[in-house]
């Protein structure tokens, strides 16, 4: 049977409660629903935590499973295997997913400057017959999930057998570097095992090319984020040296030490990549998932209570230095050790030092878990413990400059070995979280909806609800919107809103018509009261809808 529509004298009673919970018509326009600034929330059901997996497309590790042909059949695989990565995703109550665009100096879209990437069809170079990109983008916002474009700046190749890595011969033919072989390095050299090719760093024009062809995709496609791994200066290979004497003489502006010249170089990709998203579009984000250690505090004060690998020193990566000069809006420091007695990256060293890292500072620090090390033996017997990761979670709460996990990589979070996924998902991630404001970004204050209909129907409690004209463009828009349900037809106190507790879910704006949502987990007979919110691109949230009473 269904429930009344909300008639003329509900809807006044329903605005009057909308009162109760709505924040001030002047608050900022990320503080929204159920603002936390007084009240006591559960730290298992946060309302704003950043969730997200990454898809690594780079020899075919998560997205697409196997370099296919460009029959219709083998690219509707492809896509089937995307559509399954988002429903894990979902199921996880994640809220982003970070997918490998551009693994190797190529493209999962029809750019003009680098050609299309081997992954997609095993072929490099080879038109795979539809735009991936755009595919991927789409099909991740019907989800309400945000698309962080993941690129690798400056790889080029990755290693084959005998070396031949490095062979200009082997890309695309009207690849880039083929065409300007002078911008290129091998490393190892050529012929060593493991060689591979990459851009020159130290070489202007090379910085300039790979910002524009990234940029590309930027300016194109409605991306939520560009996303750098830690890859920037290879990793060192035995005794081998970076082959860059002759760049270092021709482009040092001034710098003696040539450490120093290259973490500027690396640095100058960071800053001026920053400055060209914000300038093409203010709303996209910009964030690094570095190597988890800067500096170890033998080598500088500042570092952190480590003996591992500096990213500072190895891969000319001064990923503090990004942090203070705010540079980039989050960062991802790959926390890949477990908690415990590991002298050289414990886990529970490392995640105070980030913390304290971004503190003051407008950059939001997310954390990535390695969850191919859960259960796996060869890591050693802490990682044959399922709840490891569940702990790497809870020990965050600790730290509230910690707003989230990126977990690496898909396939391992499938895997569910020792049953880990499952563990940290059914403590932490047990209900749906928006991702975390920033709010120095641009934004401009959005009405609440109105809840127009609730119905009781055979298969749940139907809502529909309509959007007061906001803004023009991508700032001041609804772009989603969270649905809140309370037991019981009584009007949700101050505080009720502030975490996740009866959050249950978040729905993609459908344009600017009517918009609609079924509640499949209502229980027949049970009286609900129903808040609608709407969130801009960058999640700001509006006051709460008058209260949908459903009997």
């Amino acid at each position: 049977m269904k429930a009344p529509r909300l008639a003329a004298a509900g809807l006044a009673a329903a605005l009057l409660g909308s009162l109760l919970v709505a924040t001030p018509a002047t608050a900022a326009p990320d503080q929204g629903a159920g603002t936390t600034a007084t009240c006591v929330t559960d730290p298992a059901t946060p309302k704003r935590q950043f969730r997200a997996l990454w898809i690594a497309s780079v020899t075919n590790i998560d997205w697409p499973s196997k370099a296919s042909q460009t029959a219709p059949d083998q690219v509707a695989q492809q896509k089937a295997e995307y559509l399954a990565w988002l429903d894990l995703a979902e199921r996880l109550n994640h809220n982003a997913v970070v997918v490998q665009v551009r693994p190797t100096a190529d493209a999962f879209w029809p750019s003009p400057h680098e050609p299309w990437s081997e992954y997609l069809t095993g072929v490099r170079g080879r038109d795979p017959g539809w735009d991936p990109l755009a595919f991927l983008v789409a099909e991740s916002h019907k989800r309400n999930l945000e698309f962080h474009a993941w690129f690798n700046p400056y790889r080029i190749s990755m290693p084959a057998p005998g070396g031949a890595g490095a062979d200009l011969d082997q890309l695309a033919p009207d690849h880039p570097a083929r065409q300007h072989p002078d911008w290129t390095f091998a490393y190892p050299p050529a012929g060593v095992a493991g060689s591979r090719l990459y851009y020159n760093p130290g070489i202007p024009e090379v910085r300039e090319f790979v910002q524009t062809a990234m940029m590309d995709a930027v300016q194109r496609y409605d991306v939520d984020a560009v996303h750098f791994d830690d890859y920037f200066y290879p990793y060192p290979s035995g005794t081998h040296q970076v082959p860059d004497d002759a760049t270092f003489a021709a482009y040092n502006r001034g710098f003696t030490d040539r450490a120093d010249w290259r973490r500027d170089n690396i640095n100058l990709l960071i800053q001026e990549m920053n400055a060209k998203i914000k300038a093409a579009k203010p709303w996209v984000k910009f964030g690094v998932s570095p190597f988890g250690i800067w500096r170890n505090a033998s080598a500088d004060p500042l570092g952190s209570d480590t003996t591992g690998s500096q990213s500072y020193d190895i891969i000319s990566a001064d990923t503090r230095k990004w942090v203070k000069q705010e540079w980039v809006d989050y960062i991802v420091p790959q926390l890949y050790w477990y908690i415990g007695q590991y002298p050289a990256a414990d886990y529970a060293r490392l995640v105070p030092w980030w913390a304290e890292t971004v503190r003051g500072t407008r950059v939001q620090l997310y954390i990535g878990q390695a969850d191919y090390k859960s259960g796996d033996p060869a890591y050693g017997t802490f990682w044959m413990n399922p709840r490891e990761l569940s702990d790497h979670l809870t020990l965050n709460r600790s730290h509230p400059e910690v707003l989230g996990n990126v977990h690496f990589s898909a396939v391992q979070v499938r895997a569910n070995r020792l049953g880990a996924t499952d563990t940290y998902a059914a403590e932490h991630y047990s209900r749906p979280a928006l991702v975390p404001t920033m709010s120095h970004l641009p934004a401009k204050p959005l009405l609440f909806p109105v809840v127009t209909r609730a119905d009781r129907q055979a298969d749940g409690v139907r809502l529909t609800w309509r959007q007061p004209a906001d803004g023009v463009g991508p700032l001041g828009t609804a772009t989603s919107y969270a649905i809140y349900r309370l037991d019981g037809t009584k009007p949700a106190g101050r505080c009720d809103l502030a975490d996740a507790a009866h959050l249950v879910d978040t729905v993609r704006a459908t344009g600017r018509g009517a918009q609609s949502w079924l509640d499949t987990t209502a229980v027949p007979g049970q009286r609900y009261t129903y808040y609608v919110t709407a969130l801009d691109r960058l999640a700001n949230e509006s006051s709460a809808s008058p209260p949908a009473l459903v009997h």
